[in-house]
């Protein structure tokens, strides 16, 4: 019994670390990103937090300072848009190339379709975001524009 409650403690040790970063798969990483543009629960619905954990957790380190840098923006780049109204996300693998998967979101907002490439990397934190990819933009040239 004494033996299962140490191996219970180790692996609650290690438990914290890795839910730190990244997804266990593509699609759970963009599902999560737009669990935060929901109607519910208020901390839930303000989009997708700009603060240093929430970039540690959603995007590998070198978008990681550009998403929590402190800017203002015309719109929010996740769903093309100063509000949201979501309909029904689908995401899709689009396809796997060398070190990368793009994974597409469609969704409408407001009435108005909404496309968007993910560029996702999968390193030891798990699947992270490397961009995203908009058919006029990318979050990266989006995020440098907007920069103070």
């Amino acid at each position: 019994m004494r033996e299962l409650a140490g191996i219970v403690v180790l692996f609650a040790g290690l438990w914290p670390a890795a839910a730190e970063a990244g997804f266990r798969s593509p699609e759970s990483l963009v599902r999560n990103v737009y669990a935060y543009y929901g109607q519910g629960v208020p901390e839930l619905s303000k989009g997708l937090p700009r603060d240093a954990a929430t970039a540690r957790q959603f995007f590998d380190p070198s978008l990681r300072k550009a998403w929590s840098m402190p800017r203002v923006e015309p719109y929010d780049f996740l769903v093309q848009s100063p509000s949201w109204k979501l309909g029904p996300v689908a995401i899709s693998i689009v396809r796997r190339q060398y070190d990368k998967t793009y994974v597409g979101a469609n969704f409408d907002n407001h009435g108005r379709r909404v496309t968007l490439n993910f560029v996702l990397v999968n390193g030891p934190e798990g699947w992270l975001i490397t961009d995203v990819e908009s058919p006029h933009d990318s979050l990266r040239m989006f995020l440098e524009q907007f920069r103070n």
